[in-house]
């Protein structure tokens, strides 16, 4: 990067970090005011902190490189979000705030007993944690590659960043912080998309670029075949997608967290309906990046790997130009059919449409042939590479056709992108291992502000784990689905511990809790032998665990 690029960087970061920071300190010196920000957040800072807690770096970084590869499917994710956001609207944060919670686990004891609880705790913990160590390391292994920073030293300067403010303003700090990087993160996405349109070929707009996609299989946002091992379906998205989103808001406290902080029941519920209605837009016009810099690379040669490193050691490799020849020379081919096929589309002759559909398709299929066989040779060589450069695709694009000062201001939003989700994971780790672990069995009777200090204790040490696994992190393939494949081995499981206490009054806490350790070892058994795609894990969870507790209940009431 060039020092106009650090210094864009250094400013938008420095900026917002001091302004959250600022405005958290003015918090009151107590546990409602470090945990939940005095209760004072409008409508609109719940709608911003929700979604920035959301959409990390991985969504910014992840999901455009999904789109390139994979079209745009993946919206299906999110159908089931508004039905989820609506059910909490009415069921949850009503109780909630009824109770006058810090944690959703609190309800948990009122309703079961101290087990399930704590059990509900650590199904909540220690996949958070984990999470947060990618969420921490997923943006750094990336920019590690593409720009040559050193990898430890890249997450270690973002966890100790975020952890500060974090520690300095308690959750006024991460709602404040996160309000601005938010609007950040949404400026940047829609400055790539103009620059992207911009750049295309003269006679190549914005809608030419959407038949072009669309010819090419890319603007698949619909599947309406029910097929429970495939991923990405409008069936997964809106029956496992609601159970997914209706856990994760519902009962995941980085996410209860910010609504809690919320001046009534009715703003967090404004903040969260929005947030249910905006998040689908938002991820379209996220994927619909990831197609743009698709057709950008119909018309620009794309290098053999999107993995700097990757590509450096193919340079150096000696048979690289016979290979790199071969390429160029399909996709100059490749590019004289697309203009052909732009012409037919706008004289609407469909057969020659389809032909050269047909033609453009051999020829993306030589171009995968290649790529694999550059994979083998330089394999064959017992040179380490990695092949699977899903996450490198957007920042790539960045770096290399985008100018000086836009891609330090696009790195510093990536990165806030990142310190959003690990600043409301910090602070649910924090929340839950002070609340429903240190003050409910350590230390029950201490002054607010030994529970403020303790907080900010808590929070470096979960700051300085979070970091040891960012470190022992390595590349998965396309990060946005590792993480939510993560939270469906635990989600639905908690949500079914959620729904016993909302919905089945007579299930006892014996009861849920043996369904919940029950299930949660099938649901983990189950993604082992690949029984279904991830998305219904949630609903095997949640069904799993509430059956279970019925039956058991049914036991006792026939022992009994």
């Amino acid at each position: 990067m060039k020092t106009i690029d650090w210094i864009v960087l250094i400013g938008t970061i420095g900026g917002i970090v001091a302004y959250g920071s600022w405005k958290g300190n003015q918090a009151k010196h107590s546990l409602k005011g470090f945990l939940l920000a005095d209760r004072e957040l409008p409508w609109y800072h719940i709608l911003l902190s929700v979604m920035a807690t959301q959409a990390s770096a991985i969504t910014f970084l992840s999901a455009p490189g999904q789109a390139y590869t994979d079209g745009m499917r993946f919206v299906q994710f999110y159908l089931g979000l508004p039905i989820a956001m609506i059910i909490l609207s009415v069921t949850f944060i009503p109780r909630y705030y009824q109770l006058k919670v810090y944690t959703a686990y609190q309800f948990l004891e009122k309703r079961f007993d101290t087990k399930t609880r704590i059990l509900t705790s650590l199904l909540f913990l220690i996949p958070r944690a984990l999470s947060t160590g990618v969420t921490i390391a997923a943006p750094s292994i990336i920019l590690s590659t593409l720009l040559g920073w050193d990898l430890a030293w890249t997450n270690a300067v973002t966890a100790l960043i975020v952890t500060t403010y974090c520690m300095l303003g308690g959750s006024k700090a991460i709602s404040y912080t996160q309000m601005l990087q938010m609007s950040v993160v949404l400026a940047g996405m829609v400055m790539v998309g103009v620059l992207l349109v911009y750049q295309l070929p003269a006679e190549i707009g914005l809608g030419e670029s959407m038949h072009l996609a669309g010819k090419m299989g890319k603007i698949n946002l619909i599947d309406w075949k029910f097929d429970v091992n495939n991923r990405y379906n409008i069936w997964s998205g809106i029956i496992g997608g609601f159970f997914l989103q209706l856990s994760y808001f519902g009962t995941d406290q980085s996410q209860v967290g910010r609504y809690l902080s919320g001046q009534s029941a009715d703003e967090s519920k404004k903040g969260l309906l929005l947030n249910g209605f905006l998040k689908i837009p938002m991820q379209f016009f996220i994927l619909l990046v990831g197609v743009l810099v698709f057709v950008f690379y119909q018309f620009h040669e794309p290098p053999m790997f999107f993995n700097k490193l990757s590509e450096e050691k193919w340079q150096q490799h000696p048979g690289h130009e016979s290979f790199d020849q071969a390429k160029s020379k399909i996709f100059e081919a490749k590019k004289q059919k697309e203009f052909a096929l732009m012409d037919a589309i706008k004289t609407e002759d469909q057969a020659l449409v389809k032909n050269l559909q047909g033609e453009i398709g051999d020829l993306n299929n030589k171009q995968a042939e290649i790529r694999e066989k550059a994979v083998s040779s330089i394999n064959q060589k017992s040179i380490q590479i990695e092949p699977q450069d899903t996450n490198y695709i957007f920042l790539r694009y960045i770096i290399d056709h985008l100018p000086i000062g836009v891609i330090g201001f696009l790195i510093a939003m990536i990165l806030l992108a990142s310190m959003g989700s690990m600043a409301s994971a910090f602070g649910s780790l924090t929340s839950i291992s002070m609340v429903d672990i240190y003050q409910r069995f350590f230390n029950k009777d201490s002054s607010n502000l030994h529970y403020w200090w303790v907080s900010k204790g808590i929070t470096l040490g979960w700051g300085i784990l979070c970091l040891i696994v960012a470190q022992f992190a390595v590349n998965m393939g396309s990060l946005i689905e590792v993480v939510n494949i993560l939270g469906s081995w635990f989600y639905g499981t908690i949500l079914g511990i959620f729904l016993c206490a909302f919905y089945l009054p007579k299930t006892t806490g014996s009861q849920v809790f043996w369904a919940a350790i029950i299930t949660e070892a099938f649901v983990i058994y189950a993604w082992k032998i690949d029984l279904m795609a991830f998305l219904w894990l949630n609903v095997l969870g949640c069904l799993m665990v509430m059956t279970l507790a019925i039956v058991f209940n049914g036991l006792h009431r026939l022992r009994s």
